[in-house]
């Protein structure tokens, strides 16, 4: 009986892989006008890899400029933080040396702008009152569900963490070499790309309504953001200096790396700092190195073990 079932088994599974073989053949047969290998196989995104960009802060040595950090908040506040929080930085933070050092009255005067949701009082209300700098910067909605309804179901994504959050894997042998070379640049490439790739869909690609086709997103070929940069939408306070010297372009381009650059900073504010001490630990390990080789070869070699 078990002999049966076995054999019963055995020819059940080669009828299966003999319709799955005809299968396969039929399928690469009608594939020449059909296209039936690339309708089936499975889309990856982002369909195009992320363009790389010469960052200020890039490699062992790298640093943020501050003038850039200062223009891409004022992109981030002008643009972004219409629907996009930051609910992890502090506006006391804006005032680093190793940031976008803006002067303490500056951070003052600039949180002051802002109303802050407080309390509640001795009556148990909640008030509004002007910002300070130990304040975090507000978000555009009270809530979750507010945001939602606001874009549409979308959610935006709190920024605060967004360059370190967001990235795209190099594989191999990239990823080996970006050991030695430090490389923490992938997530400000991918919003960089993201920033400035929104296209029109080519032919065969359909995009739903509210929809915009973009190929670095990682998710699809198209997000519910729209493109939210656009040449001369963010005058730069640098550029109403009288100097025409300092002036920097206001283009997509220009706003996509100094607000990218802002983004960046604000997911790691002491990189600058770590980069520094990294440096110093490692010319310490070297020099502990050398005296310990040394001190074994001449205190230690002719000291039969």
């Amino acid at each position: 009986m078990k002999t049966i079932i076995g054999r019963t088994a055995a020819a059940a599974l080669l009828s299966l892989a003999l319709a799955s073989a005809a299968g396969a053949q039929e399928q690469g047969a009608g594939g020449g006008n059909a296209g039936g290998e690339h309708e089936t196989a499975t889309v990856h995104y982002p369909i195009e890899h992320p363009k790389h960009v010469d960052w200020t802060f890039a490699g062992p040595f790298g640093s943020f400029d501050p003038a850039q950090l200062q223009r891409g908040f004022q992109v981030y506040r002008e643009v972004c933080s219409a629907c996009h929080s930051m609910n992890m930085v502090a506006f006391r933070t804006l005032a680093s040396t190793a940031g976008p050092h803006f002067s303490a009255d500056a951070v003052k005067a600039l949180a002051a702008e802002y109303q802050i949701n407080d309390g509640p009082d001795a009556n148990g209300d909640m008030f509004q009152r002007p910002g300070t700098p130990a304040d975090h910067l507000p978000p555009p909605y009270p809530n979750e569900q507010a945001s939602r309804a606001a874009n549409g179901g979308a959610y935006p994504p709190d920024l605060s963490l967004i360059a370190k959050a967001r990235t795209v894997e190099r594989g191999f042998p990239a990823f080996v070499f970006d050991m030695f070379t430090l490389y923490q640049e992938a997530g400000p490439n991918y919003i960089y790309s993201l920033l400035t790739g929104y296209r029109d869909p080519p032919a065969g690609v359909e995009v739903r309504p509210g929809q915009y086709y973009n190929p670095y997103f990682v998710s699809g070929p198209a997000l519910a953001m729209p493109p939210p940069l656009s040449d001369g939408q963010v005058t730069f306070a640098q550029n109403q200096d009288e100097d025409p010297a300092n002036d920097v372009p206001e283009t997509v381009d220009q706003y996509a790396k100094d607000v990218v650059s802002f983004l960046m900073w604000a997911a790691e504010p002491h990189m600058v700092e770590r980069k520094s001490m990294g440096f110093a630990v490692m010319v310490f390990l070297i020099v502990f190195g050398a005296l310990v080789y040394y001190t074994k070869r001449k205190v230690w070699a002719t000291i039969e073990h």
